[in-house]
C-alpha cells in the first residue's frame, strides 16, 4: 500500500501554490470596479483562457478523482461522457453561442427571459443555483476532502471540507469571473500535466499493452455497453448522455459564463472548441489510470475504508516520489479549487444579476458588488454543510450523473425548442418546465425512494425531456403568445442567419474558421470511438 505522507518539500510547494493563488484574487481585485468586470471579467476572455478555464471548472470532482473510480470499478466507458462533450461544444459553437454573445447577456437565466416571460428567467436561475451549491461545489468539496482524509485520516471530513471551502472561496470572493479564469489557466496545466505523469507511470509499472488488454476483461475497454448495463447502457448513451450534456456545456451558468465573457464572437467559438478537443485526450491521462491500476492494485479493496474515488489519490502517493508527489498533489488541490471556485461565482452572479439587481433597480455598481460577494460567501457555507451527506451515494459520479438527470431535461427542452421554433410561447415555456420537473418528482419518489419502478438515469433524462417538449408544443398550440417575431429573432437560430456567417466566414483563413475546426474535432472523436468500441 502507498504511503499517504507528504514530506516537508511537498508542504512547501503546496503552500506556496496557496499563496500564488490567493495573491491573484487579491490582484485582480483592485481592478474589479462594476458588475461586468467582476461576473463576466470585462467580456475581455481570449480563445486560449476560455478554453483552458471550462476543462479546468469541469475536471475538478468528476475526472480526477471520480472517473479514474468509475474506469477501476466498471471500465473505460466512462469515457463516453467526455467524447460527447466535445461533439455538443460542436453544437454549441454552432447553433446556441452566436445568439448569447449576440444578445449582452449576463446569464442565461435571463436568455430565457428575453426569449421567453420572467417566470422562466427566476424559475430557472432558481433551480440552478440550488444545483451550483449542492451538485457541483458539494461534489467538489467532497472530492476534495478525500484526498485530506488519506493525508491525515484523523482530521475529521467536515473540517476538511471548511478548509476547502474557505481558500477557494477566499479569491473567488475578491476577484470574481477574472480571478476565477486566471487561476483556472494556471490549474488546468498543472491538472494535464500531473494526470499525464501518473498516467505514463502507471503504464510502465504494467509494462506493455498487451498486458493491458490480456489482464483485464474485455468488456472493461470497450466503450458501447449493453442494454442492460447498470452503469452506461447504449440507449442511454445514445439518449441521455447528450441531454445531460447539453445543459451542463450548453446552459448552466457554471460553465457558460466564461463564454459570455469571451472578447469577441470567434474567442467565444474558439475558446468553446478548445475546450472540447481538450477532453479527448481524458481517455488516456484520466480514464485508463484507473484501468491500470487494477492490475497495479489486484487487493485495493480490501484496504480499510476503500472506496473507487480513492483510485487516484492512491496512484499520485504510490508512484511519485517526494516533492514531485507535492507538486501533482498541488494539480489535485487545484482541479478541485477550481470547479469550487466556478461555482460559487456562478450561483452569486446568478442571485446578484437575476434577483438583486430587477429587485433593487436603485442599487448602483458598489452595492451589487457587494451582494456578488456577500452571496459568495453564503453560498460557500451552505455547501461546506451538504458535501459531507454525498458520502451516501454509492460514488461522486453516481452522485453528481443521476441529480442531473432528474433536475436537467425541462431546462434543455426549454431552450432547444426556443432557439429553434419560433412559435413557442410564454406559457408553453413556463408550464413545460414546471410540468417536466413534476413528472421528475414522481419518477424519483417512485424510483429513488419507493423504489416501485427501476429506470436507469440515463433512461429518465429521455423520458423528462420527452414529456416537457410535448408540453411546449400542445400548449403552444392551443394558446395565443403576444410575442411577435421582431421581439424574438435575436434568439432564434435561423437558416439565413447560418448562410450568412458561411459569407463571413469565406473571408477567413481555414485556420480561423470554426466550422473547419469543428470537423477536425469530430473526425479524431470517431476514430476514438471506432478504436475503443
Amino acid at each position: 500500500m502507498p504511503d499517504f505522507s507528504l514530506h516537508l518539500i511537498d508542504i512547501i510547494v503546496i503552500a506556496v501554490y496557496i499563496v500564488v493563488i490567493l495573491w491573484i484574487g487579491f490582484w485582480v481585485s483592485k481592478n474589479t470596479d462594476d458588475t461586468e468586470d467582476y461576473f463576466l471579467a470585462g467580456r475581455s476572455l481570449t480563445w486560449y483562457l476560455i478554453g483552458f478555464s471550462l476543462l479546468a471548472s469541469n475536471m475538478s470532482s468528476t475526472s480526477l478523482i471520480g472517473m479514474a473510480g468509475s474506469a477501476y470499478g466498471t471500465g473505460i466507458s466512462v469515457f463516453n461522457y467526455e467524447w460527447m462533450a466535445a461533439i455538443i461544444l460542436v453544437f454549441f459553437t454552432i447553433f446556441l453561442l452566436p445568439l448569447l454573445l449576440k444578445s449582452g447577456v449576463f446569464t442565461m437565466p435571463e436568455f430565457l427571459e428575453r426569449r421567453f416571460d420572467r417566470r422562466s428567467r427566476y424559475y430557472f436561475s432558481g433551480f440552478t443555483i440550488m444545483g451550483n451549491i449542492f451538485i457541483d461545489t458539494a461534489g467538489a468539496l467532497y472530492a476534495g476532502a478525500l484526498v485530506i482524509f488519506l493525508l491525515y485520516p484523523e482530521v475529521p471530513f467536515a473540517l476538511s471540507v471548511i478548509i476547502l471551502a474557505i481558500l477557494a472561496g477566499a479569491y473567488t470572493i475578491l476577484g470574481g469571473l477574472k480571478a476565477v479564469v486566471y487561476t483556472d489557466t494556471i490549474q488546468a496545466v498543472l491538472l494535464l500535466f500531473g494526470a499525464f505523469l501518473i498516467s505514463a507511470l502507471a503504464f510502465n509499472q504494467i509494462g506493455s499493452w498487451e498486458a493491458v488488454t490480456t489482464g483485464v476483461d474485455d468488456g472493461m475497454l470497450n466503450l458501447m455497453k449493453p442494454a442492460d448495463d447498470p452503469f452506461l447502457p447504449w440507449p442511454g448513451l445514445l439518449f441521455g448522455v447528450p441531454l445531460l450534456g447539453f445543459y451542463f456545456w450548453c446552459t448552466n451558468q457554471f460553465m457558460v459564463q466564461r463564454v459570455l465573457g469571451a472578447k469577441s464572437l470567434d474567442h467565444g467559438r474558439w475558446g468553446a472548441l478548445f475546450a472540447g478537443f481538450l477532453k479527448l485526450p481524458i481517455l488516456f491521462i484520466m480514464v485508463l489510470p484507473g484501468i491500470f491500476a487494477l492490475l497495479i492494485y489486484p487487493d485495493l479493496p480490501t484496504m480499510e475504508g476503500f472506496t473507487p474515488d480513492l483510485i487516484f489519490p492512491v496512484l499520485l502517493f504510490d508512484l511519485l516520489p517526494i516533492g514531485l508527489r507535492g507538486l501533482i498533489l498541488v494539480a489535485l488541490i487545484a482541479a478541485i479549487m477550481s470547479s469550487i471556485d466556478s461555482t460559487l461565482n456562478s450561483a452569486s452572479t446568478l442571485v446578484t444579476m437575476d434577483f438583486a439587481k430587477p429587485l433593487k433597480p436603485e442599487w448602483g455598481e458598489k452595492q451589487l458588488l457587494m451582494a456578488g460577494r456577500v452571496t459568495t460567501f453564503v453560498f460557500m457555507i451552505i455547501a461546506a454543510a451538504w458535501a459531507p451527506m454525498i458520502t451516501n451515494f454509492p460514488s461522486l459520479w453516481e452522485y453528481l450523473q443521476s441529480i442531473l438527470a432528474y433536475q436537467s431535461p425541462p431546462f434543455v427542452a426549454a431552450f432547444l425548442v426556443g432557439i429553434f421554433w419560433a412559435g413557442a410561447n410564454r406559457k408553453a415555456a413556463f408550464w413545460g418546465l414546471l410540468g417536466g420537473h413534476i413528472a421528475s418528482a414522481g419518477l424519483f419518489v417512485a424510483n429513488m425512494v419507493f423504489g416501485v419502478i427501476d429506470i436507469h438515469f440515463l433512461y429518465v433524462a429521455p423520458i423528462l425531456f420527452v414529456v416537457s417538449v410535448s408540453l411546449m408544443i400542445i400548449i403552444s398550440l392551443v394558446t395565443e403568445t403576444k410575442q411577435s417575431r421582431e421581439d424574438i429573432e435575436g434568439f432564434l437560430w435561423t437558416k439565413d442567419s447560418y448562410d450568412e456567417e458561411t459569407k463571413e466566414l469565406a473571408e477567413k483563413p481555414w485556420y480561423k474558421n470554426y466550422r473547419v475546426q469543428s470537423v477536425i474535432i469530430l473526425i479524431i472523436t470517431a476514430a476514438l470511438v471506432i478504436w475503443f468500441w
